[in-house]
């Protein structure tokens, strides 16, 4: 029986190790990890009576592919939406105080976080002519032309913190946000391209006898998101093995390929996939292909704290009914936003208590996580004190640090990952995957799994001579 060799226990490789069992049901498929748990950045864990997530603490609705993954683990009932206030109360901390993000075109005409000129310029972006060139672009610099300098300094940062803890002055627009690009191309405006697109997918839903698509509603589990993971572990024929440091990979003269560990174990398999962190590829790759692995070591990664900290409610003035707020990274904050867990799912504290989640650090603030847990928390309640006004000291706390959390996809990203994509040409039957490459979401990962299976299982059926 054939083998296929996964390398990297995370969302990526898991999602990948379930597809390929039906891409490729002769495989034998073996997935190594190195850490004695799996799910990367994903996991839940309770303490104290509060349910905390380590990493993402859902995915959205925007993409498919993360809900068609739980109707095939049969996870559909326990699927748990976000609140309604989560989904439309947004905050960002701004000049020192909590502002409501617009979350509509309408809203953001009245919202006092722009001025009367940036409120005009959204206006008139729809006349602004598109740009002819393909020339790579940050996203501060997308947005400073499409709408102007303020909107790129406190919106689009606050979006860029949100998602990737990174620079949108760093940021390649082309590689992490594809979608805004291709909307001014095809219809020479981004707002105007939104609004078209969205009444296409409703027309389109309706010729289907199907509900409106969803405008990006979160969902979790009501145990938590790693419930994901311990489904695709479950469903999996052959049992993940962790605890399992690959230290290189060779193609062999049959033209099989070798994966050896740190403990001098060996595997023998006609596919080799990794879907480890790139500086971890890189690393596996280093005696193989110098030049191939020099391009995967230069994906950058950031570093995130997550500070969870439990209050009593009464400790907490003020409404919760929203998802939280993000602070711009131009204002170099300690915190880069707070999730108030327990208003945006149910039953993630104690009745009578309330869970906030603080994320930390990021591109510009990687000092952050060399404090101690106790300046740490002290910074982190410091900055609750400024935002939200909490004056008592959390009843519970528990601290994650992520030195390498989040790839950043900087300018040169997409010719970057082309070059390795052509590169691999010269390696068959070995593959990349992971979020190193094209989108750091849940969704992206799982999608980008699914086509790496289908490519794997195309070169599983190949004969020998061929491959």
């Amino acid at each position: 029986m054939p083998n296929v060799v996964i390398v990297g226990g995370g969302i990526s490789g898991l999602a990948l190790a379930f597809r390929l069992q039906d891409c490729a049901p002769d495989c034998e498929v073996t997935l190594l990890e190195e850490n004695s748990r799996l799910g990367g950045t994903i996991g839940t864990e309770h303490r104290n009576g509060f349910q905390i997530e380590i990493g993402p603490n859902g995915f959205l609705d925007n993409k498919p592919f993360a809900l068609s993954l739980c109707r095939k683990l049969n996870l559909s009932e326990r699927l748990l939406a976000a609140s309604e206030d989560a989904r439309r109360n947004r905050y960002l901390f701004l000049n020192g105080q909590l502002r409501l993000l617009p979350n509509s075109l309408r809203s953001f005409l009245t919202s006092d976080v722009l001025s009367w000129r940036s409120r005009f310029l959204l206006l008139a972006e729809r006349f602004r002519p598109a740009r002819r060139s393909n020339a790579d672009e940050s996203i501060d610099a997308f947005v400073r032309r499409r709408v102007g300098g303020e909107l790129a300094e406190t919106l689009a940062d606050a979006f860029v913190t949100g998602i990737y803890a990174g620079d949108p002055n760093l940021i390649s627009v082309q590689a992490a946000f594809p979608r805004l690009v291709e909307l001014e191309r095809q219809y020479g405006s981004v707002i105007g391209g939104m609004a078209k697109s969205a009444r296409h997918r409703r027309a389109e839903a309706v010729a289907r006898g199907e509900p409106p698509p969803s405008s990006g509603r979160m969902w979790s589990f009501r145990e938590g998101l790693g419930v994901l993971i311990e489904a695709l572990r479950d469903r999996l024929r052959t049992a993940p093995v962790t605890g399992i440091r690959v230290n290189s990979v060779r193609r062999l003269a049959d033209s099989r390929w070798q994966v050896r560990s740190e403990g001098k174990q060996e595997w023998i398999a006609e596919s080799v996939v990794l879907t480890c962190p790139a500086h971890e590829q890189a690393h596996i790759l280093a005696d193989m292909d110098a030049d191939l692995t020099g391009k995967i070591a230069a994906i950058p990664y950031n570093s995130v704290a997550v500070v969870a900290l439990g209050y009593r409610a009464v400790d907490v003035p003020g409404s919760l009914a929203g998802f939280g707020y993000l602070s711009p990274q131009r204002e170099r904050r300690d915190v880069l936003g707070v999730q108030w867990c327990s208003s945006i799912f149910p039953d993630r504290a104690p009745p009578g208590k309330v869970l906030l989640r603080a994320m930390c650090g990021g591109w510009n603030r990687a000092d952050i996580l060399e404090r101690s847990d106790k300046r740490l928390l002290a910074a982190v309640s410091e900055e609750l004190r400024k935002a939200m006004g909490i004056q008592a000291p959390p009843q519970f706390h528990h601290i994650v640090r992520w030195r390498k959390a989040i790839p950043q996809y900087h300018l040169g990203h997409l010719h970057r990952v082309a070059w390795i994509e052509n590169r691999m040409k010269q390696h068959p039957g070995l593959f990349l995957g992971g979020n190193a490459y094209r989108g750091v979401a849940l969704n992206d990962c799982i999608e980008q799994a699914g086509r790496l299976a289908e490519q794997v299982a195309d070169y599983q059926f190949k004969p020998p001579s061929a491959r």
